[in-house]
């Protein structure tokens, strides 16, 4: 199981995301170019001492990372979008999976959705449309790695 973030925009959510991450073991690819200073100076004062503990890959473009997935032959890219067809409840994860995360202005472009093997949605009661990007990515994260057994180990 792999995080991945496209181009994120605010640093505390990255951080917040990183944090996740580090704790759980999850390793995390940063898509750019972000909207702030990716620096680990930056990271740290976001991420706290946890950044130190982070798988981190950072990729200066969608067409490096996707080359870097290709070389690789990784798993599915499973996108998280509130346009999602499939919801969360209802889809089955498998431990190769990398989740994407989009912008949290924008989502992600046609191209990158387009790219992805599966999108999932996290059910919310209307008129809401989203959740904060971080706490998306906790709910999926933590249902995936449920199914999937990979919780670390105490």
């Amino acid at each position: 199981m792999r995080l991945a973030l496209y181009q994120p925009d605010i640093p505390q959510n990255t951080g917040t995301i990183l944090r996740l991450a580090a704790c759980l073991a999850v390793p995390v690819d940063v898509i750019g170019p972000a909207g702030f200073d990716m620096s680990d100076r930056n990271l740290r004062r976001s991420g706290l001492d946890y950044i130190a503990h982070v798988d981190l890959t950072r990729h200066l473009s969608w067409e490096r990372f996707m080359a870097t997935r290709n070389q690789e032959r990784a798993g599915r890219l499973v996108l998280l979008s509130s346009k999602a067809a499939a919801t969360l409840p209802a889809f089955t994860f498998s431990e190769s999976d990398t989740l994407l995360l989009g912008r949290e202005s924008a989502g992600v472009p046609d191209a990158v959705r387009d790219a992805c093997d599966a999108a999932v949605a996290i059910p919310l009661r209307p008129p809401l449309r989203s959740l904060n990007v971080a706490v998306a990515a906790a709910m999926v994260l933590g249902e995936a790695l449920r199914q999937t057994g990979g919780y670390p180990h105490l």
